[in-house]
């Protein structure tokens, strides 16, 4: 039986046939394909069948779109397509793979049986399909929350399709239901690492296709992107303060009030939460700038 099943869950034609292609060059080909096609207005038959003499596929169309409504969601349908494979991948219909990538994950699978998230180097790359950034790479172990704080200060990236996920601590938790799945992977990592650290392979590799076609490359859709990273910041600062030094907190404090302040007023409760963490946390310049910006936004208004 194989290992792994990588999930697909289709809506975009336009950059799946190189995903297909990543998958037919794979130099292990222990793994099992399984494509949700979220009701797309375009036909991806065709090219699954071009690449059915190199791969075997299980392909079903749910007859009406989840991925608008909820894409958590979309995804959750797609993994209950998949069999019993112990180990997940979320693959993106417009991202592609290394051709060692599950040849990689098998080499190095004696190294991560005890923790429950394996995560990849990956490269961000653009509408034309050149890279748009310099190969991320990462500590071969290193804790979820100081994994997010990397991302936090650009040192790192991080989104679904170059993580491997074990399906029991799926099942355990599921994906948490933020609108447009934004911070979904973010969560899931927090919460499915269980205090484990993340085991990293970088020796292969995923391409992030970021687009005006993709939800990062949507600038437009900003407002919805600013209210779920309040509710993200906020789990993060109640569940997770406790793996943070006062700089890191005093960091993520800033942009949780930038987020709310670039919105709306901070509520009571917001504020209290807020002032808080900052006396638990103290740094009295970071304090002052806190307080100072709470002052500005009811004297502008």
């Amino acid at each position: 039986m194989n290992d792994l099943a990588i999930v697909i869950p289709f809506y975009k034609i336009q950059f799946f046939e190189k995903t297909l292609t990543s998958l037919s060059s794979q130099t292990d080909k222990r793994f099992n394909i399984y494509i949700g096609d979220d009701a797309s207005p375009e036909n991806p038959r065709p090219l699954i069948e071009k690449f059915s003499s190199y791969l075997k596929f299980n392909y079903t169309r749910f007859q009406s779109n989840l991925g608008s409504i909820s894409l958590s969601k979309q995804w959750d349908r797609c993994i209950s397509l998949s069999n019993d494979e112990p180990w997940l991948m979320i693959l993106g219909d417009d991202d592609w793979l290394s051709p060692n990538y599950v040849e990689c994950f098998y080499k190095h699978k004696s190294e991560f049986d005890d923790v429950n998230i394996v995560r990849y180097a990956s490269y961000e790359i653009d509408f034309s399909k050149k890279r748009r950034s310099k190969l991320y790479t990462h500590p071969i172990l290193e804790d979820a929350p100081q994994s997010f704080w990397r991302k936090c200060i650009y040192e790192s990236r991080s989104s679904l399709t170059e993580y491997v996920f074990k399906r029991t601590v799926y099942e355990k938790y599921g994906f948490f239901d933020y609108d447009l799945a934004w911070c979904s992977d973010d969560h899931a990592w927090l919460v499915f690492s269980e205090e484990q650290p993340i085991y990293s392979i970088n020796e292969a590799f995923a391409n992030i296709g970021v687009s005006s076609m993709s939800i990062t490359g949507q600038d437009h859709m900003g407002l919805r992107k600013s209210i779920v990273k309040i509710e993200f910041y906020k789990f993060l600062l109640k569940n997770y303060s406790d793996c943070y030094n006062s700089k890191q907190i005093n960091f993520i404090c800033g942009r949780l009030e930038n987020e709310i302040l670039g919105n709306r007023y901070l509520e009571l409760s917001e504020f209290i939460f807020l002032v808080k963490l900052r006396f638990n946390f103290f740094e009295w310049y970071q304090f002052k700038k806190f307080l100072k910006k709470v002052f500005r936004s009811f004297y502008y208004e």
